[in-house]
């Protein structure tokens, strides 16, 4: 039975029993910032598990898709040596939220493993808690497994409640006991039963765990019946593919041998049986799903792990003999092999291909850069005789240069070199403690608040009454709040619109009888209650007073103008360069709007400008923009734009303006001529794969074409031409320039040719080796370079250093002639001559440059040249 098989009938299964399966949530949580990447089948139930949340269904069955690669939970290191680690991976669960509970999720995991997948019940083994009789009779008693193949497992952690088969979300809240179903792949397999001391063997493999949420647990750590116990299950796809396909390790099942094939094909492999070839199977799952749910690799967060997982992959390609770019050629394997079952995995090819093949190509380089790094390294080490490789100097290429430990510890394996990996360790364990200490992906404290929610009223009016109901100085809630004293002020109602979805807060006025509050920002506290963020001006504020709330009303409307465009620009952008533009961020202020978005080439002038004749058009048709709040599914119905991954309420709020119509909950114009005019000022990337564009509306974009009018007259006046005839004389004036430049050239070349002749007489007969070690005064790299090709020439036989300092910095070349290479390196010697002048260099046998930054050390290391070279004869 194929993976793709077993998937669909696992979902068909509980649909059956009443489950409504639900598609696979992003691996980005939006929605949780305490988790990296979507790890379990449950955590997009996590909020209807808490309460926080109601779906229309209490029964659900998925097939999500996991990445295990950073955080808590990270595999990355054992892929590809192991049967069982991946950093991808499906979870095949099915869910009760106050509905079912032990004895259905019990008999319902029996009859799909035994009766639809035909598994043999004497394979099959079952551990519950030590203390969870309910389930220990359920299985013995009901379903009839034998007593001695139900096993407790009681508190095996070192603590009350720490068991492999009790569960808990966290240090508080729902938890329960768990049993879990093992396959027994059979005695030739080494291992024992759960709970023995062979349990980490290989024999008995868990394929199946069943959490009962029975419990919430208070701070104390008591625990209190939950009113509705949920069921929360987790069952591996791989896993059960390798049983019911009759294999062992998960690696031998038909999806992962489909890419290991793929990957030997782009490595030139015929043994597929190379950890390698697995490493690249497993990484092309993760790097794709991510980068298709809109991760792209970067130096921070979630796009770090991606480009540490990516490089991963390439090194491994690297050791297979790869040189250039073949990751991405793995993509359309993968999509034949998923794309059914992940539509996005279809519809994101071309541009996770793109990606892939950029960071593949900028990783590649960085191969090639840090091997002439260590190839320098070692050769000073050569000359020292040092048979240890500096561990701070391997950290610094594998953490600047993104140069892998095990690809420096192969060259120099080679060498007869070993790493110092204590110095190397110690360095990067300095570096983990850093980034701790940036604490990426931590909630954000919020202010300490239990009071009613705030109204907004900014939708219809700027200017509203509202009552305080708190007031917080330094984050610590007070009664009063007096003159001069900045804190934030909590309103039953309010008219001011808290920063979300890209837009700004508003800022304004809070007055009362007794004082006045200028609000500089608003920000939500929680999810409907804001924060008012200011200074108190006048008098003092105290909580139950009464104050009439004013909104900026300029800045507001140069906000709204702002962020109505930014709907018309992301149809527009989506018309001129194609369905896969995806928003990836926004932010809309009184002053512009920025907008992040999926493409992978820079915009041609041709494309900004159709964008903003689209807009602008959208604009002059004068368009009603409205807004309605409906049901999620109505929204669907309407072909709103929805953000894939974003979660969204059971109610959304559509703004239709324009042609556009997309799920926003900000503020906006009441007709799309009030924007007034749209100009783009920027585009740019800001990630692989993610573009930028900044634009202006209203009197920013008036302020703009009068500034840019302004530059043209003032260019116009300065080459002494009509306006309308700058752009001609500009051209003339660097025509000009050009054909000096050409006269400047040939002028360097002639001073070149002159002290290449006069030079040659300086060099030095060193056992037939003609030896120079010279400073050209005024020389440019171009002109060094230059001299140096007709100094080769002349002495036919030669080791030459030339140097120049322009501005306080030395620049180096070294060459030598074809002859001598075996035994004088230019990259060695230029490298020599820049440590004694603060730098450091390297390059090819024959031609090599550098630079430094002691000028006044040049003259003795340009001295110290024929005594190297004479060492090196």
């Amino acid at each position: 039975m194929k993976s793709s098989e077993i998937r669909q009938k696992f979902l068909e299964y509980f649909a059956s029993k009443g489950h409504t399966i639900v598609s696979s949530s992003s691996l980005v949580p939006h929605d949780d910032p305490t988790l990296l990447f979507t790890n379990a089948g449950m955590n997009q139930f996590k909020d209807v598990f808490l309460g926080f949340d109601k779906r229309p269904y209490t029964r659900a069955t998925t097939s999500q898709k996991c990445v295990r690669a950073g955080g808590k939970h990270n595999d990355l290191e054992n892929v590809g040596y192991t049967a069982r680690h991946h950093t991808f991976f499906e979870m095949l669960g099915n869910f009760s939220f106050g509905d079912y509970f032990k004895r259905d999720a019990i008999n319902y995991a029996w009859e799909l493993l035994t009766v639809v997948f035909k598994l043999p019940k004497d394979k099959l083994t079952v551990t519950v808690y030590a203390e969870d009789d309910e389930a220990y009779d359920i299985w013995t008693k009901e379903v009839g497994v034998p007593a001695e193949r139900v096993i407790r497992i009681g508190d095996n952690k070192g603590a009350r409640y720490a068991s492999d088969n009790f569960w808990m979300m966290g240090d508080t809240g729902p938890c329960g006991p768990c049993t879990e179903i093992f396959y027994d792949h059979g005695e030739h397999i080494p291992g024992g039963p759960p709970g023995s001391p062979g349990e980490d063997g290989d024999r008995f493999i868990e394929i199946w765990n069943n959490v009962f949420m029975q419990f919430n647990r208070d701070e104390a750590g008591v625990m209190h019946p939950l009113p509705k116990p949920s069921v929360d299950t987790g069952m591996g796809l791989e896993r059960i593919s390798a049983v019911l396909q009759g294999v062992h390790a998960n690696y031998e099942i038909d999806l992962f041998q489909a890419l290991i094939k793929a990957a030997a094909r782009e490595t030139n492999q015929s043994n597929l049986d190379q950890p390698s070839l697995r490493v690249l199977a497993d990484h092309i799952r993760a790097c794709s799903f991510l980068i298709a749910d809109g991760v792209i690799p970067g130096n921070e967060g979630r796009g770090y792990v991606l480009r540490r997982i990516i490089r991963r992959a390439i090194r491994h390609g690297y050791k297979l003999g790869a040189r250039e770019a073949f990751f991405h050629k793995m993509v359309p394997d993968l999509v034949e092999q998923m794309g059914a079952a992940y539509p996005e995995l279809t519809a994101g090819q071309v541009r996770v291909m793109d990606i892939l093949k950029q960071e593949e190509e900028r990783f590649f380089a960085t191969i090639e850069h840090g091997m002439a790094i260590l190839e320098a390294d070692l050769a000073e080490m050569e000359k020292t005789g040092s048979k240890t490789f500096n561990g701070e100097t391997a950290f610094k290429l594998h953490d600047t240069y993104g140069f892998p430990l095990d690809l420096t510890a192969d060259v120099c394996r080679e060498r007869g070199v070993s790493v110092d990996d204590v110095a190397f360790n110690v360095a990067m364990v300095r570096q983990k403690e850093q980034a701790r200490a940036a604490g990426k992906f931590k909630m954000a404290a919020n202010l300490d608040y239990a009071g009613a929610a705030t109204t907004f009223h900014g939708y219809d009016t700027l200017e509203h009454k509202g009552n305080i109901l708190a007031l917080y100085k330094d984050g610590v809630a007070v009664n009063e709040l007096g003159e001069g004293e900045m804190g934030v002020v909590v309103l039953d109602d309010t008219p001011f619109y808290a920063e979300s979805g890209g837009q700004v807060g508003d800022r304004g006025e809070l007055r009362s009888t007794h004082g006045i509050f200028t609000v500089e920002d608003t920000q939500k506290i929680q999810a409907a209650v804001f924060g008012h963020h200011g200074v108190v001006t006048t008098g003092k504020l105290t909580v139950g007073n009464g104050v009439t709330a004013r909104v900026d009303v300029v800045a507001r409307s140069r906000t709204v103008r702002n962020h109505s465009a930014t709907h018309l620009m992301h149809k527009a952008l989506r018309e001129v360069l194609g369905a896969h533009v995806q928003q990836k961020g926004s932010q809309v202020d009184p002053d512009k709007t920025r907008f992040d978005f999926a493409h992978t080439q820079p915009m041609t002038d041709a494309e900004i400008r159709k964008v903003e004749a689209i807009v602008n058009a959208e604009i002059l048709a004068n368009a009603d923009a409205t807004a309605q709040v409906m049901k999620i599914e109505d929204a669907q119905k309407t072909g709103a734009m929805m953000l894939f991954g974003e979660k969204y309420g059971d109610e959304v709020r559509v703004l239709t303006i324009g042609s556009s119509k997309e799920l926003c909950g900000g503020t906006h114009v009441k007709r799309t001529g009030d924007i007034g005019l749209f100009k783009i000022v920027a585009e740019s990337g800001v990630a692989a794969g993610v573009r930028r564009v900044e634009a202006v509306t209203g009197e920013g974009a008036l302020a703009l074409v009068q500034q840019q009018q302004d530059q043209l007259l003032l260019v116009a006046d300065m080459v002494k031409a009509q306006p309308q005839e700058a752009a001609a004389r500009v051209a003339q004036v660097m025509d000009n320039v050009k054909v000096l430049e050409k006269e400047l050239s040939a002028l360097k070349s002639k001073l070149a040719s002159a002290q290449g002749d006069e030079l040659v007489t300086q060099a030095q007969d060193i056992n037939g080796v003609k030896v120079l070690a010279a400073k050209l005064d005024g020389a440019d790299v171009a002109t060094l370079r230059e001299t140096m090709d007709k100094l080769r020439d002349k002495l036919k036989s030669a080791a030459i250093v030339l140097a120049s300092v322009t501005e306080g910095k030395v620049s180096l070349i070294a060459g030598v002639t074809a002859d001598q290479t075996t035994k004088v390196k230019a990259g060695e010697l230029v490298n020599f001559v820049a440590q004694q002048v603060g730098g450091k260099g390297g390059g090819r046998p024959d031609m090599a440059q550098a630079g430094g930054t002691q000028p006044e050390h040049l003259a003795a290391a340009l001295s110290s040249v024929p005594g190297w070279v004479k060492a090196k004869l």
